[in-house]
Protein backbone atom coordinates (compact mmCIF):
# COMPACT_ATOMS: atom_id res chain seq x y z
CA UNK A 1 0.00 0.00 0.00
CA UNK A 2 2.42 2.79 0.91
CA UNK A 3 4.85 1.56 -2.26
CA UNK A 4 1.52 2.52 -4.52
CA UNK A 5 0.87 5.93 -2.26
CA UNK A 6 4.52 6.43 -3.10
CA UNK A 7 4.63 5.63 -6.39
CA UNK A 8 1.34 7.61 -6.93
CA UNK A 9 2.93 10.99 -5.39
CA UNK A 10 6.03 10.44 -7.69
CA UNK A 11 4.17 10.11 -10.87
CA UNK A 12 2.15 13.85 -9.58
CA UNK A 13 5.00 15.20 -9.10
CA UNK A 14 6.66 14.52 -12.39
CA UNK A 15 3.59 15.44 -14.08
CA UNK A 16 3.30 18.84 -12.36
CA UNK A 17 7.18 19.18 -12.83
CA UNK A 18 6.77 18.65 -16.89
CA UNK A 19 3.48 20.76 -17.47
CA UNK A 20 3.37 24.53 -16.04
CA UNK A 21 0.42 24.61 -13.98
CA UNK A 22 0.33 28.26 -14.94
CA UNK A 23 -0.65 28.20 -18.54
CA UNK A 24 -4.32 27.53 -19.10
CA UNK A 25 -3.90 25.18 -21.80
CA UNK A 26 -2.40 22.56 -19.29
CA UNK A 27 -4.69 20.07 -18.31
CA UNK A 28 -4.90 19.93 -14.46
CA UNK A 29 -7.70 19.83 -11.79
CA UNK A 30 -9.26 22.48 -11.02
CA UNK A 31 -11.14 23.87 -7.54
CA UNK A 32 -14.04 22.93 -6.99
CA UNK A 33 -15.25 25.38 -3.87
CA UNK A 34 -13.66 28.16 -6.76
CA UNK A 35 -16.03 26.59 -9.57
CA UNK A 36 -19.09 26.97 -7.45
CA UNK A 37 -18.15 29.72 -5.68
CA UNK A 38 -15.80 32.21 -7.60
CA UNK A 39 -14.05 32.85 -4.29
CA UNK A 40 -9.89 31.33 -4.16
CA UNK A 41 -10.23 28.60 -1.32
CA UNK A 42 -6.92 27.85 1.30
CA UNK A 43 -5.59 25.49 -1.48
CA UNK A 44 -5.56 27.28 -4.53
CA UNK A 45 -2.66 27.79 -6.16
CA UNK A 46 -0.98 24.79 -4.29
CA UNK A 47 0.24 22.91 -7.98
CA UNK A 48 1.27 26.61 -9.14
CA UNK A 49 3.62 26.54 -5.80
CA UNK A 50 4.57 22.77 -6.09
CA UNK A 51 5.24 23.75 -10.15
CA UNK A 52 7.25 27.09 -8.86
CA UNK A 53 9.56 24.74 -6.17
CA UNK A 54 10.29 21.63 -8.29
CA UNK A 55 11.61 24.15 -10.43
CA UNK A 56 13.34 26.58 -7.31
CA UNK A 57 11.08 29.87 -7.74
CA UNK A 58 10.96 30.28 -4.20
CA UNK A 59 9.55 33.99 -4.60
CA UNK A 60 6.98 32.87 -7.30
CA UNK A 61 5.80 29.75 -4.85
CA UNK A 62 5.28 32.31 -1.94
CA UNK A 63 2.83 34.28 -4.53
CA UNK A 64 1.09 31.31 -5.61
CA UNK A 65 -0.21 30.29 -1.88
CA UNK A 66 2.00 31.64 0.90
CA UNK A 67 -0.28 30.21 3.36
CA UNK A 68 0.63 26.59 2.33
CA UNK A 69 4.02 27.82 2.03
CA UNK A 70 4.19 28.86 5.35
CA UNK A 71 2.18 25.65 6.56
CA UNK A 72 4.36 23.23 4.61
CA UNK A 73 6.75 21.91 7.44
CA UNK A 74 3.56 22.08 9.72
CA UNK A 75 1.91 19.29 6.82
CA UNK A 76 4.81 17.61 6.09
CA UNK A 77 5.67 16.96 9.96
CA UNK A 78 1.86 16.06 10.39
CA UNK A 79 2.42 13.50 7.26
CA UNK A 80 5.24 11.82 8.86
CA UNK A 81 3.62 11.24 12.05
CA UNK A 82 0.55 9.72 10.61
CA UNK A 83 2.81 7.36 8.10
CA UNK A 84 4.86 6.46 11.36
CA UNK A 85 1.36 5.91 13.22
CA UNK A 86 -0.26 3.84 10.27
CA UNK A 87 3.04 1.55 9.95
CA UNK A 88 2.94 0.42 12.94
CA UNK A 89 -0.85 -0.29 13.14
CA UNK A 90 -1.80 2.79 15.16
CA UNK A 91 -4.09 5.73 15.31
CA UNK A 92 -3.08 9.33 15.19
CA UNK A 93 -5.72 11.83 15.51
CA UNK A 94 -4.71 15.29 15.61
CA UNK A 95 -5.21 17.35 18.90
CA UNK A 96 -8.81 19.06 18.77
CA UNK A 97 -7.11 22.51 19.39
CA UNK A 98 -4.40 22.07 16.56
CA UNK A 99 -7.51 20.48 14.53
CA UNK A 100 -9.64 23.72 15.03
CA UNK A 101 -6.96 26.07 15.12
CA UNK A 102 -6.01 25.15 11.62
CA UNK A 103 -9.30 24.95 10.37
CA UNK A 104 -9.87 28.27 11.83
CA UNK A 105 -6.25 29.99 9.97
CA UNK A 106 -7.23 28.01 6.62
CA UNK A 107 -10.89 30.08 7.41
CA UNK A 108 -9.03 33.30 7.69
CA UNK A 109 -6.70 32.89 5.45
CA UNK A 110 -9.41 31.79 2.61
CA UNK A 111 -11.53 35.30 3.88
CA UNK A 112 -8.20 37.30 3.72
CA UNK A 113 -7.10 36.96 -0.15
CA UNK A 114 -10.38 36.96 -1.19
CA UNK A 115 -10.21 40.91 -0.81
CA UNK A 116 -10.88 43.34 -2.98
CA UNK A 117 -7.47 44.45 -4.04
CA UNK A 118 -5.24 41.46 -1.91
CA UNK A 119 -1.62 40.92 -4.11
CA UNK A 120 -1.78 37.58 -3.51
Amino acid sequence: MAAAVLAGAALGLTYVYGHDPHDPTVAMPTCLIRHVTGLDCPACGTLRLTYDLLHGRWAQAGHDNLFVLAGAPLLLGLLVRQTRAVWRGRRAPLPPALAYGLGATALTWMIIRNLPGWPL
